[in-house]
């Protein structure tokens, strides 16, 4: 989390200023104090002459710093003309390495991107081979997004100074936004925001999952037609167009299309806006009017850029759940482990006594593993438990939660489930696990299972676990290779 935290900063720093020459400067201090890269440049791309000039730089050598490549030469071009980073570990052994600087090993180019258009380059070097991790490079990739909204957003303040109040709005969007790294809470922030900021009816986010556009959020006065989470096929009218990043769409009047394209009652108009972050589509940014032909051409701009800002923050937020899902995370099985149970139990406790509806818990144990690991070796051990693994996984419903629970031992959270069902599904597993044919091991694999529900067996996170491990013990004492469900229940122990 020190890294977002690094990242959130750095965002904050090059978005707080319109000024063209302290934004580069303020790029350039970031990347050098912020990663420690003694070389690093921006480029910007001239269109008119298909060049990539040096605007401001830090440690390349003398005479160097007025440098200008063409469109396809060095890994600055290259990485401009595929639109991704291009990196090469050992400069030495890159054939498009152009030497600005006689001590680099390593560089990396990024290509600094607005709305799937090359505006520049940011060119990191270092002294050392192989300097760039995935982790840095990811970084850097994601404050590249944020250096070129800068950009862009300094080059609109210098050519259309007349949009003065339009672009402050801009800014105190960007900077809430990149406050915020819940992804609900971004996404609710920045439709209020937005409506207000640019005085619209309504406005509302959709994000791309799979093959359908989903409702996340909207805010507003006009009345939505369809609830929260509402998805919506991709392929159907009018969201081809704009999740193809052909660019934005104004309809004039809504009235004379079908009923289900309006998704707010009152709406007459809309502009849609895909979100764009480093050439993918995220989703779709709308703002809808009551009035028809409310929205023109002349608005576009500084809304894209306000939508650029927004999909920069929910790609972030996007980075942040998956740094979150990896502390998660079991490295050998994939599947999450203790520590995760142990905060979801919480959850599923609470939301079983809010409800009034059954949970269960099933503590699992691979049979005389120890054994198995001592006749085959750990690796074939480590194979057995990602394989038992996967076997729970693809058998519980989505709702419920597998977890490795230290060792050989699993813990399963069954919601909106009785005693018998749960007695059913461990049984289940137990059975498939059995069956199982574990290539190299020329024995049966088998598990013990034991299962405590709520509330019979207890009310909080210790009192269920350790009624499961005592039902688990039980299953081991009499004999292994099968389910047991905690005879004695909660009732029944406070007055024994």
């Amino acid at each position: 989390m020190e890294k977002i935290a690094v990242l959130y900063d750095a965002g904050q720093a090059v978005l707080s200023t319109f000024d063209l020459d302290e934004v580069l400067q303020r790029i350039l201090a970031i990347a050098r104090d912020y990663f420690h890269l003694q070389k690093v440049a921006i480029l910007l791309f001239d269109k008119e002459a298909q060049q990539l000039c040096v605007r401001s730089q830090i440690g390349w050598d003398a005479g160097n710093d007025k440098m200008c490549l063409g469109y396809h030469e060095g890994l600055t071009g290259a990485a401009a003309f595929k639109k991704q980073p291009v990196y090469a570990p050992d400069v030495s052994q890159h054939p498009r390495y152009i030497c600005t600087a006689q001590s680099t090993r390593s560089e990396l180019a990024i290509p600094l991107m607005v709305r799937d258009e090359v505006v520049g380059v940011l060119d990191c070097q270092s002294d050392r081979l192989n300097h760039f991790d995935r982790v840095t490079i990811d970084l850097l990739t994601l404050f590249s997004t944020q250096a070129s909204i800068a950009l862009q957003n300094a080059r609109l303040y210098s050519l259309e100074r007349q949009r003065a109040r339009q672009l402050e709005a801009i800014n105190t969007i960007a900077q809430q936004s990149t406050a915020v790294m819940e992804l609900e809470e971004l996404l609710t922030r920045a439709c209020a925001v937005i409506q207000q900021a640019f005085q619209v009816q309504h406005v509302s986010i959709f994000l791309r999952e799979e093959s359908d556009l989903v409702l996340r959020a909207h805010h507003g006065t006009l009345t939505p037609c369809i609830p929260p989470g509402e998805r919506f096929p991709a392929g159907r009218d009018p969201w081809p167009h704009l999740l193809a990043a052909s660019g934005s769409l104004i309809e004039k009047n809504l009235s004379s299309g079908p009923e289900h394209l309006r998704l707010f009652a009152e709406a007459s108009s809309r502009m849609s806006i895909p979100l764009i972050s480093f050439g993918q589509t995220l989703g779709v940014l709308t703002l809808h009017s009551s009035q028809p032909d409310a929205f023109r051409e002349s608005e576009l701009q500084p809304l894209e850029s306000v939508a650029d800002i927004c999909a920069n923050s929910i790609q972030n937020a996007h980075y942040v759940e998956r740094v979150k899902q990896l502390a998660y995370l079991d490295g050998l099985t994939g599947i999450f482990n203790r520590r995760f149970f142990e905060l979801r139990i919480v959850d599923e406790v609470e939301r079983a006594r809010r409800y009034g509806a059954g949970m269960a818990v099933v503590m699992a144990d691979i049979d005389q593993f120890k054994k198995l690991n001592d006749e085959f070796g750990h690796l074939l051990g480590d194979e057995v438990l990602r394989q038992v693994s996967s076997l729970f996984h693809q058998n519980l419903r989505k709702i419920d939660v597998v977890c490795r629970y230290g060792g050989e031992e699993f813990a399963l959270l069954l919601t909106q489930t009785s005693a018998q069902q749960a007695v059913t599904v461990a049984e289940k597993l137990r059975k498939l696990v059995e069956e199982w044919q574990f290539p190299g091991v020329p024995r049966t694999v088998t598990i013990s299972a034991g299962v405590a529900v709520f509330p019979d067996h207890g009310v909080g996170r210790d009192e269920l676990i350790r009624a499961a491990d005592n039902a688990l013990y039980c299953a081991k004492q009499t004999g292994r290779n099968r389910v047991c469900l905690n005879s004695r229940s909660r009732v029944a122990a406070a007055g024994g």
